[in-house]
């Protein structure tokens, strides 16, 4: 069903499902989250659920694309002004406040996700490669403006130092979702950015 025939309540009640889909996921993982699990944690009946979504795969699909829309939008309030360095470290800071405000519990959501059904549901793994595609484009998009601007050194790579990039935020979240403390992620998003510095020195 596509949510643009919805009406006003229908969409509530979808979104509703979709985010307790989304909790019980996150929290527990999906292979261990049934159809019924989310039908009580969202108060639906099984035929509400199936008015919206025929399976289980549809649901993650939807969960998936509800991370991504928060996931981005969050991101994008970091990095859609992004085009000097001072402008990155006000992205690190959003982010480890972020973490900080969360106690360092939950990690990444669509990390998470993506270490859970990357390796057993290839559709879903290409979805999650999207996503994580969009907020590299953002990061990249962000170095491409510094480098206009004379912040990064003209012969620096913008794709592969978003790539770089990213990779420290994910690895920099997991290791602060272990430990229950954010200065991973400082450090490895600060180590980023001392290697920008010093390519454009």
């Amino acid at each position: 069903m596509t949510t643009q025939r919805l009406t006003k309540k229908g969409q509530a009640t979808r979104d509703r499902i979709v985010e307790a889909a989304a909790r019980l996921m996150i929290e527990q993982g999906v292979a261990r989250t049934t159809i019924e699990d989310i039908q009580a944690a969202a108060g639906v009946s099984p035929s509400q659920l199936y008015h919206y979504f025929p399976g289980k795969d549809a649901l993650v699909s939807a969960v998936i694309d509800q991370q991504t829309a928060q996931v981005l939008e969050i991101q994008h309030s970091g990095l859609g002004s992004l085009d000097t360095i001072d402008s990155l470290t006000k992205w690190r800071d959003l982010m480890v406040g972020s973490l900080t405000e969360m106690q360092c519990a939950g990690g990444c959501p669509l990390g998470s996700l993506a270490s859970d059904l990357s390796e057993s549901d290839p559709v879903a793994r290409v979805q999650l490669a999207g996503a994580f595609a969009q907020w590299e484009g953002l990061i990249r998009d962000g170095l491409v403006q510094m480098q206009q601007r004379g912040e990064l050194a003209a012969d620096a790579d913008p794709a592969d130092l978003a790539v770089a990039m990213l990779a420290a935020v994910q690895g920099g979240l997991l290791l602060s979702q272990v430990r229950r403390d954010p200065a991973p992620l400082r450090i490895a998003v600060d180590t980023m950015i001392d290697h920008l510095h010093a390519l454009t020195r």
